[in-house]
């Protein structure tokens, strides 16, 4: 098994000056590089303070100049937010400039609040259409001249300037949750992530069981990679497990509401929802959150791991972007490095 970093620059509150984030986010991925992972990567949200990610492009640049073996990719590029010649020019740019280590993620974005001021009118359900429009655009214009007449974009002859270091491409992640997803993904040959919430093993399976299907009705297809994220918090004895299950549980509360487009959100910073009051309640139990979710001891880590492990999936997404305490975040990564990544050596 191998593990990636999706990390942003968050703050829950204005407690935090943006220059310390800032620091601490660079740091971890430094210490992700040299403690074995094998990509990190950077999302694109926003006008929201719980990730602040406008260009995962120019995160990926800031980070390839700190870093020296990780890979860079993009936990998604949002289709519907660019057009095709942007996308691919800024993307093959990253891939020049890092000396050919992108990984490129695109999706169709998660937040109907963004959609109304990234692309009004657009439902979130229908975002899914932009993607599989803007992909084949992409790969065509890396390849040179190439001219497009769409549903959503139109252009005459072009091509992406730069090209991308990879040929005859960086290796492309499509984010997926549903069967549609798995199989686009499978029929076109590109890498899996997805993310179970805090939902049980019942999910990984599922997820596991679409890509399944996917490979049944796609004969012959070679099986992507897929790589499972869970937030992650290691210490050092279980006493310890209340806080990075506090720190969850906030975090969740102003996930809640930028997922329902609640819509209150006061400078960039969601208000938390008292989580008793949602239908879900449940998902967020905090004996659930600490079974379902990467939380434990390096042991307990390792055991939890190696579950995904026998079930097939390939990697693991240590999500270290939760609210917890920037000196907590720290230590939970540097004992992943030390002591659970050696085991899967």
């Amino acid at each position: 098994m191998k593990f990636q970093l999706a990390i942003n620059m968050e703050r829950i509150d204005d407690s935090l000056d943006m220059t310390d984030v800032q620091q601490h986010t660079l740091e971890m991925v430094k210490m992700a590089d040299k403690g074995g992972f094998n990509i990190v990567w950077a999302a694109e949200h926003h006008s929201m303070e719980m990730t602040i990610a406008p260009n995962p492009f120019q995160i990926l640049t800031w980070w390839g100049e700190h870093t020296k073996k990780i890979r860079l990719g993009t936990a998604v590029a949002v289709a519907p937010y660019w057009t095709p010649i942007r996308l691919a020019g800024e993307a093959a740019m990253t891939d020049l400039i890092s000396g050919g280590r992108l990984e490129f993620g695109i999706g169709s974005g998660a937040y109907q609040r963004e959609f109304d001021r990234m692309h009004p009118g657009l439902k979130q359900s229908d975002a899914w259409r932009y993607m599989h429009e803007m992909l084949p655009a992409v790969l065509a214009l890396w390849q040179g001249d190439y001219a497009h007449d769409g549903e959503f974009w139109s252009f005459p002859k072009a091509t992406s300037v730069p090209k991308p270091l990879q040929q005859p491409h960086p290796p492309i992640w499509v984010a997926a949750r549903a069967p549609i997803t798995f199989d686009y993904a499978v029929k076109h040959g590109y890498n899996i992530m997805s993310w179970p919430l805090t939902r049980p093993m019942s999910e990984v399976d599922l997820y596991l069981q679409r890509l399944d299907e996917a490979m049944e009705a796609n004969p012959g297809a070679k099986r992507p990679i897929i790589a499972m994220m869970r937030h992650t918090a290691v210490y050092d004895k279980p006493s310890d497990r209340g806080v990075p299950i506090a720190a969850a549980r906030r975090q969740l509360s102003q996930f809640e509401n930028l997922f329902k487009n609640l819509d209150d959100v006061v400078n960039g910073f969601a208000k938390q929802i008292p989580l008793e009051s949602l239908e879900n309640r449940d998902e967020y139990d905090p004996d659930m959150l600490a079974q379902n979710l990467m939380f434990g001891t390096p042991e307990e880590v390792i055991a939890k791991l190696k579950q995904y492990e026998e079930r097939g999936v390939d990697e693991f997404i240590y999500y270290a972007s939760m609210g917890l305490g920037l000196a907590e975040q720290k230590h939970s990564l540097e004992l992943f490095c030390d002591e659970v990544i050696p085991a899967f050596a």
